[in-house]
């Protein structure tokens, strides 16, 4: 990755988060706790996909459509996300098949 693909990124980072800011408060505090669950359970490819910028297209759609937030998605925000990315790989997974590969202590 060079330089040019790291400033890239950042722009394109700006971007997106310049589209959460112009989202309505309740929007954006969804947006936000959505976000930092992905970022501690999420799928390993969330950098790489189009999942954030995907519920930030969703969501405009709503405030379009004069919807709130929790009638788009419900009020169990995680049941939410785990929808989401149910069929992803994601960090939990990673941490628990390298605990099913680690041999436990030897039993006498």
């Amino acid at each position: 990755m060079g330089i040019h693909d790291i400033i890239e990124g950042k722009k394109q980072w700006r971007a997106h988060q310049a589209r959460v800011k112009a989202l309505p408060p309740d929007y954006q505090i969804v947006y936000k706790e959505m976000q930092k669950y992905f970022f501690k359970v999420g799928p390993v490819d969330l950098t790489d996909g189009d999942l954030l910028s995907g519920i930030v297209d969703f969501f405009e759609e709503g405030v379009a459509a004069g919807k709130g937030v929790l009638e788009l998605i419900g009020t169990d925000v995680a049941a939410f996300c785990d929808g989401l990315i149910k069929d992803s790989r994601t960090y939990a997974d990673i941490y628990q098949e390298s605990l099913s590969t680690k041999k436990g202590p030897v039993e006498k």
